[in-house]
């Protein structure tokens, strides 16, 4: 059976509720719920406008997540204040501008080796594990254990957008990837674009694939199917015998 973990990223619930204040829906149930559910762990991508999660959302969730809270972002000042006080189980770095719509990059860790080495060392001082989000390139999988990750998470649109027209082509990359990621041994997460359709194929032909966060594609899929249903449904894709 796969040991593939599945995060919950709530990010789109919390849009939801920001479309019209108040507190609805609650944050703190979904969550709850989510691990309920079957979600292996709870994602919150906080961004300095707070457009969906806020910083105040993630202290709350931290001592009711029960799973594995995952924190993502751009390792800013205040990002970095944030880990401090929260102590997560898994912080993954991503390079994106404050005025990123979402993030639609990885890492390039040869540049930015001197910079991540030193916002990881201050990391691990508030969590268990870093991980680098970072484009399909075996080649950037050696730099990002040289500073200090712990994991990489690959970065999956390219796959998404493909997977239709071709998913040996899609997955390449990704492959040659996760190849490389288990001879080095650093471990592998996935995350941006899964959904019913693509999840199962990654699933079976990426070896090492730890955890895979999903959100947008999730809370779709939720409106139609029901929250427990979906979370169901994604779990079962991530089964592989």
């Amino acid at each position: 059976m796969s040991n593939t973990k599945l995060s919950v990223n709530i990010n789109k619930f919390a849009t939801l509720r920001n479309a019209r204040g108040g507190n609805n829906p609650n944050l703190i149930q979904v969550a709850k719920d989510c691990e309920a559910f079957g979600a292996q762990g709870i994602t919150v991508h906080p961004r300095p406008d707070e457009r969906h999660i806020r910083y105040q959302d993630v202290i709350d969730l931290k001592p009711i997540v029960k799973t594995e809270l995952n924190i993502e972002g751009y390792p800013s000042a205040e990002f970095i204040e944030l880990i401090h006080a929260v102590k997560p189980e898994q912080v993954t770095l991503v390079p994106d501008p404050p005025d990123a719509l979402t993030s639609n990059a990885g890492w390039d860790t040869i540049q930015n080796q001197e910079f991540l080495k030193d916002v990881i060392l201050e990391l691990k001082k508030s969590t268990q594990r870093v991980s680098i989000f970072l484009n399909p390139q075996p080649e950037l999988v050696k730099s990002a254990l040289t500073c200090g990750a712990d994991r990489i998470e690959l970065y999956t649109e390219y796959y998404a957008v493909n997977f239709k027209k071709n998913p040996e082509d899609a997955i390449e990359h990704y492959l040659a990837t996760a190849i490389e990621a288990q001879k080095l041994g650093i471990g592998l997460n996935a995350g941006h674009d899964l959904d019913l359709q693509n999840l199962n194929y990654l699933a079976k032909n990426l070896p090492g694939l730890q955890e895979v966060s999903i959100g947008h594609a999730l809370v779709c899929d939720a409106l139609y199917l029901g929250l427990q249903n979906t979370i169901q449904m994604y779990l079962a894709k991530l089964r592989i015998e």
